[in-house]
């Protein structure tokens, strides 16, 4: 796993990280960490590992991970939670399907999957967000906004996503559908996080995610027609 690079946004996990960190040391990729440089604590807490620390630019989730996948190094990326709930030993099966695909995706709703840390309202809304992605865009994704995914480097920069917020987590896979690249997707154990809060405001950010949702799809539609005439 030498050609792969965890990309870890991070926001006052000064708690969780290094647990995160002391998880992952057994896996043979590079890490980097995408922060604010405000958040003196969380560098502070893990400053003596051997990994990355990048500042981010912007602000806000999706510009953590545009600027730290465009500052990535290796041939593929794996976007990886900082409050400990993803399970890493998916690593292995994401990096043997990567090989042959663009993207591999993990879902909590597959066979096989479950979640320790999703609520009602998250559950009901990424359901009907992963439904709307199967609708508008024939999307074969069973869990839109779980960002828990492994992708080529080369393959995202094609996309130019520009989500600074939650959009992001809509915007690559339909952008990567329409795009006509290959993905697929695993089964994955969500686990309780070891500290902070979730950081998704559900209402608010789950406007922002409908509509970019609809712009990419009346923006795909208006190509289609002009390609016709």
């Amino acid at each position: 796993m030498k050609d792969l690079t965890l990309i870890i946004p991070a926001k006052n996990e000064s708690e969780s990280l290094p647990k995160v960190l002391d998880e992952l040391k057994n896996f043979d990729c590079k890490i980097l960490v995408s922060l604010q440089k405000s958040d003196k604590e969380t560098i502070d807490a893990i400053k003596y590992f051997n990994l990355e620390i990048y500042t981010q630019n912007g602000k806000g989730y999706g510009n953590s991970l545009v600027e730290g996948i465009n500052n990535c190094k290796t041939n593929y990326f794996c976007i990886f939670n900082a409050d400990g709930s993803f399970e890493a030993n998916d690593l292995y099966e994401m990096y043997k399907l990567i090989q042959d695909k663009d993207f591999v995706y993990t879902s909590r709703y597959l066979r096989g999957g479950n979640s320790d840390d999703d609520t009602i309202v998250t559950f009901v809304g990424n359901k009907i967000f992963s439904f709307l992605g199967k609708l508008l865009f024939s999307l074969n994704i069973s869990d839109i906004l779980y960002t828990y995914l492994m992708g080529r480097t080369n393959s995202f920069n094609k996309l130019k996503i520009n989500s600074s917020d939650f959009r992001f987590c809509v915007e690559l896979p339909i952008k990567m559908h329409l795009a006509g690249m290959k993905y697929t997707s695993i089964p994955s154990k969500e686990k309780k996080r070891i500290a902070g809060k979730k950081k998704v405001n559900a209402f608010k950010d789950g406007f922002l995610i409908l509509a970019e949702m609809l712009k990419l799809f009346f923006n795909n539609k208006i190509l289609r027609q002009k390609k016709v005439d």
